[in-house]
C-alpha cells in the first residue's frame, strides 16, 4: 500500500514536540499494567480489546461488526472474537439491523454501559489526581486545545481519504 507524500517543510519544533507528548500519553495510557489497575478498580474484568471495543459502543449507534472492526480499525475477526467474548460475559448483545433483517448491530446490554460509566469514572477519578494541582482555566484551556486538535486531526484524515489515489 502506497502512502501519501509527506510535505516539503521539516516540521516545526512545537509539532515535534507534540508529536513526542502525544507518543508519551499512548504509550501511558496502553500500558498493561495501566489496563489491569484500571478494570480492576472499576470492577470490570475484560482485556484491553474488550473494553476498546465497548467504548467504541458506547460513543455510537449499533453497528455491525465489520462497522465497527472499521472505526477501530482491525480486522473483522477481532471484533468478531471479542464481540462473542461481551456476549458471554453480558456485555454485548446482537439484535437484528433494521435496514436489513439478514444482518445484526451489536449492542451494549444495561451491563456493559455499567462497566463503561464504571470504566470512565474510575479513569477520571485518576485523571483528576493527577492533574489536581492544576487550574480550572488551564484545564479548560487543555480540554478545548485537545477536542481542537482531534477536530483538525479527524478533518485531515477525511481529506486524505477523499484524494484520488489515497489508500489507508
Amino acid at each position: 500500500m502506497p502512502t501519501p507524500p509527506l510535505p516539503d517543510a521539516p516540521a516545526s519544533p512545537e509539532v515535534t514536540e507534540i508529536e513526542r507528548a502525544l507518543h508519551r500519553i499512548t504509550y501511558l495510557s496502553s500500558r498493561a499494567r495501566r489496563h489491569e489497575r484500571l478494570t480492576a478498580l472499576a470492577g470490570v474484568p475484560l482485556d484491553r480489546a474488550a473494553v476498546a471495543l465497548l467504548r467504541k459502543m458506547a460513543d455510537t449507534e449499533p453497528m455491525r461488526p465489520g462497522e465497527l472492526a472499521a472505526q477501530l480499525g482491525v480486522e473483522a475477526s477481532h471484533v468478531t472474537r471479542t464481540v462473542q467474548q461481551l456476549e458471554k460475559s453480558g456485555h454485548a448483545v446482537r439484535v437484528p439491523d433494521p435496514d436489513d433483517r439478514r444482518a445484526q448491530r451489536i449492542e451494549l446490554t444495561d451491563t456493559g454501559r455499567e462497566a463503561i460509566a464504571r470504566l470512565r469514572e474510575t479513569g477520571v477519578r485518576g485523571m483528576q489526581a493527577a492533574l489536581a494541582h492544576w487550574s480550572p482555566d488551564d484545564l479548560r484551556q487543555l480540554a478545548t486545545l485537545f477536542h481542537r486538535m482531534v477536530d483538525d486531526f479527524l478533518a485531515h484524515a477525511a481529506d486524505e481519504d477523499a484524494e484520488p489515489g489515497a489508500t489507508r
